[in-house]
């Protein structure tokens, strides 16, 4: 497989305080990696520097072989790079149908009414609620929303910022579940989360953020094992 997303010596500061220090991973093409590290560790920085939200400081950005750190965030969405953001960022006064609509705005092509239904298909949810306004939607909800609103710009990368965060477990479970889902569409995608053994059994590879710095990284299933990470992330005695 192909690296679809290059990051090397990465820096992000905000004012004087420097979130990244020089942070490098790499995603190949149809894999599922997951970002895993405690609160301020820069997890969501990175995301937001490969989305164009925030500039970087220095280092390098590639997407599909082309450095990205200089182009505008609508740029990247019609490269194929979308973020489903922490908090969610649905369109509260919108309905369900727009919020997903808005998601293809940058499309021109016949596709947009087939990839509505396979969101509906893949979230039934949805579907039942279509002319709700979000706004009203349960927290779970909102979370589907917003990964179909980025499922809807046909995106190739998929960045997800801490999905799990604030849900009921069975919800929870849900929400991987369409993941999962979405992986096995052949979708690539980082993952920023929370429960760092969920993500771990999710992904194939990992990488462990700690102040600024990729501390740590391989194959999931190893992690899973290694008594640093055991003891760090998962709650339990090495």
């Amino acid at each position: 497989m192909s690296d679809l997303l290059e990051v090397r010596r990465l820096e992000v500061a905000y004012g004087g305080i420097r979130a990244l220090k020089g942070v490098d991973f790499e995603v190949r093409e149809g894999e599922l990696v997951a970002l895993i590290g405690a609160n301020g560790a820069g997890k969501s920085t990175t995301l937001r520097a490969l989305a164009a939200l925030v500039r970087p400081a220095a280092g390098t950005i590639r997407y599909r072989g082309e450095v990205t750190h200089h182009l505008p965030s609508y740029a990247l969405v019609r490269k194929g790079l979308a973020l489903v953001p922490e908090g969610r960022g649905v369109f509260a006064r919108l309905t369900v149908r727009e919020n997903l609509e808005m998601g293809a705005y940058h499309r021109a092509d016949r596709g947009v009414a087939a990839d509505l239904e396979r969101v509906f298909a893949l979230m039934p949810r949805l579907a039942e609620r279509s002319g709700q306004l979000a706004g009203t939607l349960s927290g779970g909800e909102q979370q589907m929303l917003a990964i179909g609103r980025a499922l809807m710009s046909r995106p190739r990368l998929l960045l997800l910022d801490e999905p799990s965060m604030g849900l009921a477990p069975l919800m929870v479970q849900k929400v991987f579940e369409i993941v999962q889902s979405v992986a096995r569409e052949g979708v690539t995608i980082l993952l920023v989360e929370q429960n760092a053994k969920l993500a771990l059994e999710l992904s194939s590879r990992a990488y462990v953020l700690e102040s600024g710095l990729v501390s740590a990284s391989g194959p999931s299933a190893a992690l899973l094992t290694d008594p640093k990470v055991r003891e760090a992330y998962l709650g339990e005695a090495a």
